[in-house]
């Protein structure tokens, strides 16, 4: 964290020049002055003096800590924990109050992969999964964890294997998000005693055996057949059903019968090459002209051949 804070690096940097050089000058420089000739107790005492004016310094200098907005530190005091502070400046006193562990509270993603793991029904496959997580409460995760980060992994590598284990091999192929949701409670309920908030996990990859690929396929086209069967079954079950009313209906009313046969009629009319001849039904000349028109379209069939 140090090296990376040009902020604080200089501040603490500057302050070190500020306490060190006055000092240097008043106290330990004379003893270099008196010995510049003659190597004794003077110039020794000096070398001493540099020393401990230097250690004075940068003791204080590291009391500085200036902590960007994803930053936040665990303070203690006489080893035990006085909360979290930051982000922004702080005055850190020493010997007392030490810093535990400056945490990093952006979200962090990381890939969990489970190879070769058994589903339900005793299928072998690999699973990668992406896991979104971040700290939540910092106190906790550097007080009741050594490493909160390596402990989060093993335990999303478990709840991996776990779920896998508990579903069969399609779900886990066509209900990713459903999957993905119970993956997600199972490493959330483990990561929460360790201040870590588990925010999503998605499932990247399902690696099958290829030879189940195949299987897969045929089982799929023949639920897709099966289905399709059963909407037809059902849509002429209504067709039958609505036909029976309506016959119900018709039988019910003596001139619905003349204006089925006329809608009909109509029906026939509008198909191309067709020819409708309406004529009374005690008309014997009615039929004598249908037959002749059937006759010459007929002909005139056989000729265009």
């Amino acid at each position: 964290m140090a090296k990376g804070n040009s902020v604080q690096n200089f501040l603490r940097g500057l302050v070190r020049l500020v306490i060190f050089t006055p000092l240097w000058v008043f106290i330990a420089l004379p003893k270099f002055e008196v010995s510049r000739f003659i190597f004794g107790g003077e110039i020794v005492k000096g070398i001493l003096f540099t020393i401990a004016i230097f250690w004075f310094a940068n003791l204080f200098a590291k009391m500085i800590y200036v902590l960007p907005q994803w930053q936040r530190m665990v303070l203690l005091r006489l080893g035990k924990s006085v909360g979290v502070r930051g982000p922004g400046f702080f005055l850190i006193p020493p010997f007392i109050y030490s810093v535990a562990r400056i945490v990093d509270i952006r979200i962090r993603t990381y890939e969990v992969k489970a190879t070769k793991t058994l589903t339900k029904d005793n299928i072998p496959i690999d699973v990668t999964a992406a896991v979104e997580l971040e700290v939540e409460n910092p106190e906790k995760a550097v007080i009741d964890v050594q490493n909160y980060w390596k402990t989060t992994e093993w335990v999303s590598m478990e709840a991996l294997k776990s779920t896998i284990g508990g579903n069969d091999l399609r779900p886990l192929l066509s209900e990713t998000d459903r999957i993905a949701n119970e993956l997600k409670s199972g490493i959330d309920i483990a990561a929460a005693d360790y201040g870590v908030n588990v925010r999503a996990v998605r499932i990247t990859d399902v690696g099958t055996p290829p030879s189940l690929i195949e299987e897969l396929a045929v089982i799929a086209r023949a639920e897709r057949s099966a289905k399709a069967k059963v909407i037809q079954a059902k849509a002429e079950l209504v067709v039958a059903q609505s036909l029976s009313e309506a016959a119900i209906l018709m039988a019910d009313q003596p001139n619905s019968m003349e204006l089925r046969q006329i809608q009909a009629l109509l029906d026939i009319s509008k198909e191309e090459g067709s020819m409708v001849i309406v004529y009374p039904a005690k008309f014997g000349m009615g039929e004598q002209i249908a037959a002749a028109t059937a006759g010459n379209q007929a002909n005139m069939h056989s000729q265009g051949k």
